[in-house]
């Protein structure tokens, strides 16, 4: 797994501009062949099993690093209060949003150089790609599991350059991937972004995935929250800012109208599963399914040297076994 690796030694390590490689719907099987398919598994799978029975306000240890990470995604979030949305008719993409990206853009290197220590700013015109792609497209205006998982990348990246260490593993999730979070739904609804490729009532929800698996994760063992729970009004007041799972059921709530079967009937049908480690498969599976093997999200992909298209030597990635397979993925539209 990704985050258990030694970190690259950044001294001689040759960083590269990361670039698409995954151009037509045969080179899938490059993808799915490759050192970053499981780098990336990996690391959602090691963050996954970190964050296991673990609530937002668990102690745990962390690396200057994280903190710096955490006040950077606070700056980006003051330039939204900065730049507010233009007054236009459409309903959907405000175009103010090409401005805070423009300024992502101009100051993404200066904010990574800010964060690490000097031995690793020779990565950083590799990451940087990825944290660029993290928050959304600016021509279309438009946000989704892709752009999720541009912004991953970039942490898992960040595990194989050693700015975290294997102990940054809950920190990265509870601190970090939450407070980023905030910041892409105040993006989303700041400057109304479209959902990219969303499968509308049959996904789990129109923006994000990651967080439903590491946050189905954290309420493994719960000795009061049950997967039939977490569609109640109450539970969903008082543990919001506790589960992430529940953050986002939050969220839905909020922004979307009816009943809650019918504009997000993944997630009811999700809400029948029996256990919290059923979820967290079931999720785990539909994420491979539904995401990473999605030509559509999969092409717009960076590759660089932490994060290769070669071919990987061996799979380090366990299948698992078939019998357990409480979700099925959505038809495809």
């Amino acid at each position: 797994m990704s985050t258990s690796k030694s970190p690259v030694n950044p001294d001689d390590h040759e960083f590269v501009v990361p670039k698409k490689s995954i151009k037509v719907p045969s080179d899938m099987v490059i993808w799915e062949k490759s050192e970053a398919y499981f780098e990336y598994l990996g690391f959602i799978l090691a963050l996954n099993e970190s964050v296991q029975g673990k609530a937002l306000n668990v102690e745990y240890t962390q690396s200057p690093t994280i903190a710096s990470i955490v006040q950077m995604l606070n700056e980006f979030d003051e330039w939204i209060t900065q730049i507010p949305p233009t007054e236009q008719p459409q309903r959907f993409g405000n175009k103010s949003f090409r401005e805070w990206h423009e300024r992502l853009q101009q100051n993404g290197i200066a904010e990574l150089q800010k964060v690490l220590p000097e031995k690793l700013h020779r990565a950083v015109p590799e990451i940087v790609q990825y944290l660029y792609e993290g928050f959304g497209n600016p021509t279309r205006i438009d946000y989704g599991t892709g752009h999720e998982m541009a912004f991953l990348m970039f942490l898992c990246c960040m595990f194989k350059i050693g700015a975290f260490t294997q102990d940054d593993k809950v920190a990265v999730v509870v601190k970090i991937f939450n407070r980023y979070l905030e910041l892409v739904r105040r993006l989303q609804l700041t400057y109304r972004m479209e959902p990219a490729g969303s499968h509308g009532v049959w996904s789990l929800d129109d923006y994000q995935f990651v967080p439903f698996i590491w946050g189905s994760a954290q309420l493994i063992g719960h000795p009061r929250i049950e997967p039939r729970h977490f569609v109640e009004p109450d539970i969903i007041q008082a543990f919001n800012k506790q589960y992430m799972f529940l953050g986002c059921i939050e969220f839905i709530s909020k922004v979307k109208i009816g009943p809650f079967a019918e504009h997000s009937n993944q997630l009811w049908n999700v809400s029948a599963v029996s256990s919290w480690v059923k979820v967290n498969n079931g999720l785990i599976k539909m994420y491979r399914a539904e995401v990473l093997a999605k030509f559509p999200v999969i092409q717009h992909v960076l590759f660089g040297s932490l994060l290769s298209i070669k071919p990987a030597s061996v799979p380090p990635v366990k299948r698992g076994p078939r019998r357990d397979q409480p979700l099925q993925p959505p038809p495809t539209q």
